[in-house]
């Protein structure tokens, strides 16, 4: 099962290292990782999308405790869940694919916003199974390139996640 775990942690250079590492040295595989500065510019929110049962994210959830640069961890449990992934995806296409690729676009809400004579860029923010459905309908054309994120993620509501004191939004 999949556990989205947002981490609040001191925006320090080699933090993302030493989380990166105790997965490593666990065993424990990253389906998805992203991290960005918060409102906060001393304080960043890590988004580790993991595959386990229960028991390994507790344990993970332990493990991240015990690192100095961590001020909060929290597991945002599914039907709590807003997240979102960008992706870019390149497509070579002929003129009469275009049209076809374009209405794909549109219906699924994405956009392009890069075009050649023979490609097409088109940028999708979504939740992850939609991209998936857009990328199967896309498959059947000359996919050249494609870049995705990984998951971002805030819990629903007005609940917040706080660090070392502070409200984080």
């Amino acid at each position: 099962m999949k556990h989205t775990i947002s981490v609040l942690v001191e925006n320090h250079a080699g933090v993302l290292s030493r989380i990166s590492g105790l997965f490593s040295r666990r065993g424990f595989n990253i389906d998805s990782l992203a991290v960005g500065v918060t409102e906060d510019p001393t304080i960043s929110r890590i988004t580790i999308v993991v595959d386990g049962n229960d028991h390994t994210v507790e344990q993970v959830e332990k493990q991240l405790n015990k690192l100095i640069d961590v001020l909060k961890v929290r597991t945002i449990p599914s039907d709590e869940l807003l997240k979102r992934e960008l992706v870019l995806i390149k497509i070579e296409a002929t003129p009469n694919e275009r049209r076809e690729i374009m209405d794909i676009v549109q219906i699924l809400g994405a956009r392009i916003i890069d075009l050649t004579v023979t490609t097409l860029t088109i940028e999708v923010t979504e939740k992850t199974e939609n991209i998936e459905r857009l990328l199967a309908l896309l498959s059947e054309y000359s996919v050249k390139e494609i870049a995705r994120t990984g998951v971002i993620a805030l819990q629903k509501g007005s609940d917040t996640i706080k660090g070392n004191g502070k409200q984080i939004l």
